[in-house]
């Protein structure tokens, strides 16, 4: 057998004598061969090929789309005199930090309307004048009201993770407790992804609007980390004025349904997923419903962020995790109390001086006394 470097030099001496179509196929193949057997094996151990297992492959089959696991964080249940009192509320500015997150609230929001085409405040202006060329030029119909929905609660389950994420962060470097903040926040994030998955159930997005969440949501994601670090209070205060919004279109989109702009919706159930996590019982279980509930739990969000707004970042406890006096005007996980611009440092100061109630277990039995 020639090494490959004699199969060169005989193929190169030989080139010039011969004619090249029949010199080259043949150089070619002694040249590929010569490489071939002339690479030396690293060991002299025969390799032994291990026999493939035929591994089973894992199918589990769910009952249905959701699963009736009972979720980490359930849903408080709403009574319908809560819910319709959920008003449009918004709070003034104090200071350049309450400013900072509005405006970048109001570029956020320019940039929303422009992307789902949303055009609700000028129908409104118009509707004064010629309320039929308000409907026909500026009506919102289902389709594009989902586009708007969807799009929002995707930006929305950003905040509540990321500030998780940060506090979680924190508290494991400093090895300390985090006053119960994280739980509140992840709690957050979870209640607006379930919103998300409940429109999904309406419309599936195409591959154009799922381009655009990819990017929204991989610069907002960014942003609101970087700044999350620089100024947790702005934040929260910015994730206030968004929800602020949200609660806004959310009365508009009832207030299209109530007016007969929406028909598909006018009778239309709620998806299985929505009944089983918000609770919704028969009876109330229509999207109209499922509007109002998703209504209050964004102005939820609205009180939450203010008032964690309002409070020292890294000393304060999270007053929805703590105790106060019952029946006690208070802040809640449900709308017993719902304050719209969120409850101040100061009152939280007063509603913590106030005598808690002991609960005695009167039922415990007194140890018998040893005898000397």
């Amino acid at each position: 057998m020639l090494s490959r470097t004699t199969t060169r030099a005989v193929c190169t001496a030989t080139l010039p004598h011969l004619i090249s179509s029949q010199v080259r196929p043949a150089c070619a193949v002694l040249l590929r061969h010569a490489q071939t057997h002339s690479k030396r094996t690293f060991t002299s151990t025969t390799l032994v090929q291990r026999p493939q297992r035929n591994l089973p492959e894992l199918k589990l089959k769910l009952e249905s789309e959701y699963t009736h696991a009972e979720p980490a964080w359930p849903h408080p249940v709403y009574t319908a005199e809560q819910m319709e009192q959920i008003k449009i509320a918004h709070r003034r500015c104090d200071n350049w930090s309450d400013w900072a997150a509005l405006s970048a609230v109001r570029i956020l929001r320019w940039s929303f309307d422009l992307a789902t085409g949303y055009r609700h405040n000028k129908a409104v202006a118009l509707d004064k004048k010629d309320p039929s060329a308000a409907k026909q030029k500026y009506s919102m119909s289902e389709e594009k009201w989902l586009t708007r929905l969807i799009f929002l609660e995707s930006i929305a389950g950003v905040p509540g993770m990321v500030g998780g994420m940060v506090r979680h962060l924190h508290s494991l470097r400093v090895l300390r407790r985090d006053n119960g903040w994280i739980q509140t926040l992840l709690e957050e994030s979870q209640n607006e992804r379930m919103h998300l998955l409940t429109f999904l159930k309406f419309r599936e997005p195409g591959i154009f609007m799922r381009t655009m969440l990819l990017g929204a949501q991989g610069v907002f994601f960014n942003l609101f980390f970087v700044a999350y670090l620089v100024s947790p209070k702005t934040c929260h205060r910015f994730v206030g004025y968004l929800e602020e919004e949200a609660v806004v279109t959310y009365t508009r989109t009832i207030a299209d349904l109530e007016a007969g702009f929406l028909p598909k919706w006018e009778n239309m159930e709620a998806p299985q997923i929505a009944k089983d996590y918000f609770k919704l019982p028969e009876g109330k279980d229509k999207v109209i419903d499922l509007l109002h509930v998703v209504r209050a739990d964004e102005a939820k969000h609205r009180e939450v962020n203010h008032t964690l707004a309002n409070l020292e970042q890294n000393k304060d406890p999270n007053p929805y995790v703590a105790e106060f006096p019952k029946g006690a005007p208070r802040p809640t996980k449900g709308l017993e109390w719902v304050k719209g611009t969120g409850w101040e440092r100061e009152e939280l100061a007063k509603l913590a001086v106030l005598p808690v109630p002991v609960t005695v277990n009167t039922t415990a039995t007194t140890a018998p006394t040893p005898s000397a």
